[in-house]
């Protein structure tokens, strides 16, 4: 900074004065004015250091000069109260050589920043000067600093608050559902697929969600794991985290997954990726589903370590999660492609497979190219399957395609066995259908 340098102005109440110079010697007083408006320094003076402490109180200064000896107070005493109404204000004092004792009373009791010996040193005085006024600015600057930050962080709070209630509000209804099926499904022998399929209901009854995407993850698990020949458990949970990758999307707000990823600012993408951790929450009362939260919690993780939440590193990863991850991701890229759909599928192939070792586990991707999956929505062989109506239905029927309403609301799951009551409440609805049902069961 310059001799010469104006400093910023200051949003405050009180006007901002440069320097204020107080001596009961006016030839003093018309000397250092002098001095400090030939470089451009706005300028007080006073005689009086009682009149000065008015001025103290009317003005903001960045620097005040004062002499030590002065009738009524001395410059020890007047920095003592000057420091009480300016605590920013730097303080310097014009001492002679004799004032020692004086000079260090000032120190203790005014806290001066610094003094200057009658006479002084224009140079010296300039620079002490300037140096003191560079000072009083970055504290200024840093006081403001800290009142935006403060402000930031209230704000920040106010707004983490709100998303908290939003979404406790959100799920508090899904957390009831899940609690009552726990309870409801105590002794069945399927409740795990009774849950995931009240969830995935869920999902497909949202308008921003994709329901059939979230089928075909879960049918691209299930080929992955079937070709890493795992137990039909684990087979059963890939699927599992397939139906339900998305279902901590239904406590967020719309707006963050209603469009692509790659259109959402910085922050949102930050918000949006937090998904699977509100998704856990939201399983954490289906202790029956722990793996499969587990899985999708950590479905983010890449297989090099630096991915979301917890930086996991290879086979540190819950197997689970990473067959989801690069079924997820291979629907994601096929969605983005805008060509045929046998190209769809070849686009997709080939993206995950660049990312190899990186993001995902080879294996898991040479098993996915192995297979040779098209990654559509499997069906199963027409020879083996008879199609009829609700109408047509008997008692111990077996569900050979999992069957869904015409919003794709899934009704039964595939492997139903009929019973009279639920053959029953299928006719029923098929009764309010323009058409009947086309209900494919299992040959014998």
């Amino acid at each position: 900074m310059g001799l010469a340098a104006k400093p910023p102005k200051t949003q405050q109440t009180q006007q901002t004065q440069q320097i204020l110079c107080v001596d009961d010697d006016e030839i003093v007083l018309r000397s250092l004015s002098h001095l400090l408006k030939s470089h451009q320094l706005n300028v007080l003076t006073c005689c009086c250091p009682v009149a000065a402490l008015e001025l103290v109180k009317q003005h903001q200064f960045e620097v005040i000069i004062c002499d030590m000896r002065m009738p009524k107070i001395n410059g020890a005493q007047f920095f003592q109260q000057a420091r009480e109404l300016a605590p920013d204000s730097q303080r310097i004092l014009l001492t002679g050589f004799t004032d020692i004792d004086t000079t260090l009373t000032a120190i203790n009791d005014g806290q001066i920043h610094g003094y200057i010996q009658k006479p002084w040193q224009n140079d010296l005085l300039l620079s002490c000067i300037v140096d003191s006024m560079e000072k009083y600015q970055l504290k200024k600057q840093n006081q403001a600093l800290q009142q935006q930050i403060n402000a930031q962080n209230i704000a920040l709070k106010e707004l983490n608050n709100s998303l908290e209630q939003r979404v406790e509000k959100r799920t508090k209804q899904i957390k009831q559902v899940l609690k009552q099926l726990e309870i409801a499904n105590a002794s069945e022998k399927h409740e795990h697929r009774s849950t995931v399929e009240l969830l995935y209901n869920f999902i497909n009854a949202n308008p921003y969600l994709d329901g059939i995407k979230a089928e075909n993850i879960a049918n691209t698990c299930t080929q992955i794991a079937k070709q890493l020949q795992l137990p039909e458990k684990n087979i059963e949970m890939a699927a599992m985290a397939g139906y339900l990758a998305q279902i901590g999307l239904l406590a967020m707000d719309p707006q963050l997954y209603e469009h692509p990823l790659h259109e959402l600012t910085e922050q949102q993408r930050k918000r949006y990726y937090t998904h699977p951790s509100t998704a856990q929450l939201m399983l954490m009362p289906a202790t029956h589903l722990h793996d499969v939260s587990d899985a999708i919690y950590h479905q983010y993780e890449h297989y090099s370590g630096n991915g979301l939440p917890k930086g996991l590193k290879g086979n540190d990863i819950p197997l689970s999660a990473m067959i989801l991850a690069l079924a997820r991701d291979y629907w994601d890229a096929y969605e983005q492609c805008q060509q045929t759909d046998a190209k769809k599928h070849q686009h997709a192939l080939e993206t995950v497979t660049r990312f190899s070792g990186t993001y995902y586990h080879p294996k898991l991707v040479h098993a996915l190219t192995e297979c040779r999956i098209k990654c559509i929505k499997q069906q199963s062989k027409i020879g083996s399957m008879q199609i009829i109506t609700a109408r047509q239905l008997t008692v111990n029927m077996v569900l050979g395609h999992a069957l869904h309403s015409h919003n794709g609301i899934m009704l039964l799951p595939k492997g139903h066995l009929f019973s009279a009551k639920s053959i029953e409440k299928l006719q029923q609805l098929e009764a309010k259908k323009p058409s009947p049902f086309r209900i494919m069961i299992k040959s014998s």
